[in-house]
């Protein structure tokens, strides 16, 4: 363990407009990631299969974030980041559209795949980008981020909850994605996102030397933000219906739960963002999972609405800075590559959203919601021994690059 302090210089934050750029792309990759959270309970309703085969759509985004993460490097080094992450939210449209047409499962699959492909795009580049653009301030400018796209999450699902029960249906909901992308290219689709800074070609008649390969810190990283992830993904997809089975809730009205959840998630991000400008990563990311460990225990143990939405939401306010802070850890430990750690953290958070929500549903089918969601106090105890074994730091120039 490290003799690092808590404590660190105080840095700061200046939000231009390529960062606001960023924080509204993934404001509109939140309409997305929760409005179809909120929805696949509702869609396994309407397709009629069981809660394994409804996970499969979490395998499906999974492979879609897989693919991403592989093809991410050539794609910005062949298009730049502008217009990959544009691409990205392009692709999530599409998935959109393809899901709120149709019930055949092959092509929900296919666009909840290609939804989140093109969602992995936006959300790692764009969080490379705030890496290299904001130095010191980095995580909190990842926490800040992820916050104005969780504010919106929380709208989302609650309008899903809403229309639900009207004669519009819960697919006129998901269809703000779209919209919101046209509207967000139409008034700032000129905005210039910072690219890499350019490295001097190597001398003539010289060759260039092997890659660096990663340090165990950075694998260690890489392995806390999948099990971070996954127990995200946990409570997004399978967390209404646990609320539905245990309080006697109808399927629609039990997605109101995901609005505690998320709400929980933007009150920890928007209160992280000051906290980690000056308190380290590290001690933070292990004080949100031992906060996420007692929300889940309440909702766990509860069979009451009222408690099982405080649970919902204590467990939001501790999974806030999980994947903010995972994920610059992943960068900050990638010894100045932040293109190609973002995509590698693409794929390790594939691995997570497929293995995941389909193994919960499949245990969800043998054993019960409630024996199955055991899983998330198991991957809380993996990612606290990574957290633990690597706890010192990276030192913030790290995720820059800079010597």
């Amino acid at each position: 363990m490290s003799s690092t302090t808590s404590v660190r210089p105080r840095a700061r934050l200046t939000r231009d407009r390529p960062t606001w750029l960023i924080y509204l792309q993934l404001a509109t990759f939140g309409t997305y990631l929760y409005g179809l959270s909120a929805a696949l309970p509702l869609l396994r309703i309407d397709q009629g299969v069981s809660q394994a085969v409804a996970g499969l759509h979490g395998t499906a985004m999974a492979v879609g974030g897989i693919i991403s993460g592989i093809a991410m490097p050539r794609l910005t080094s062949r298009i730049g980041r502008r217009r990959a992450t544009w691409l990205g939210l392009i692709a999530v449209s599409c998935g959109i559209l393809l899901i709120a047409s149709t019930t055949a499962l092959p092509l929900t699959l296919l666009g909840f795949g290609v939804a989140s492909g093109g969602g992995s795009i936006t959300l790692y580049l764009g969080m490379s980008v705030l890496s290299d653009h904001h130095g010191t301030a980095a995580p909190a400018a990842i926490n800040e981020a992820n916050a104005v796209g969780v504010t919106i999450g929380i709208g989302m699902s609650y309008l899903i909850s809403v229309l639900a029960d009207t004669s519009l249906g819960w697919r006129a909901g998901i269809l703000i994605t779209p919209v919101a992308m046209l509207l967000l290219l139409a008034f700032m689709g000129r905005v210039w996102v910072p690219a890499l800074p350019v490295t001097a070609p190597p001398e003539p008649g010289t060759t260039p030397g092997p890659k660096t390969p990663y340090g165990w810190r950075f694998h260690t990283a890489c392995a806390v933000l999948c099990c971070l992830v996954a127990t995200e993904f946990l409570f997004n997809l399978w967390a209404a219906k646990l609320l539905a089975d245990q309080t006697g809730m109808t399927a629609a009205a039990a997605t109101t739960g995901l609005t505690a959840f998320t709400a929980g998630i933007a009150v920890g991000r928007f209160a992280a963002g000051r906290l980690a400008l000056r308190m380290d990563p590290a001690r933070m990311l292990a004080g949100a999972l031992a906060l996420t460990l007692g929300g889940w225990t309440v909702f766990w143990l509860s069979t009451q609405p009222v408690f099982s939405y405080a649970g919902l939401a204590l467990s939001g306010l501790g999974i806030a800075v999980q994947f903010p802070l995972g994920l610059s850890r992943v960068i900050a430990s990638s010894g100045g590559r932040p293109d190609q750690a973002a995509a590698t953290a693409s794929i390790w958070a594939g691995v997570a959203v497929g293995v995941g929500p389909f193994a919960l549903g499949a245990l969800a089918d043998g054993f019960g919601t409630r024996t199955a969601f055991l899983m998330v106090p198991l991957l809380i105890a993996l990612a606290i021994t990574g957290v633990a074994l690597s706890f010192r730091s990276p030192r913030p120039s790290a995720a820059l690059g800079h010597p």
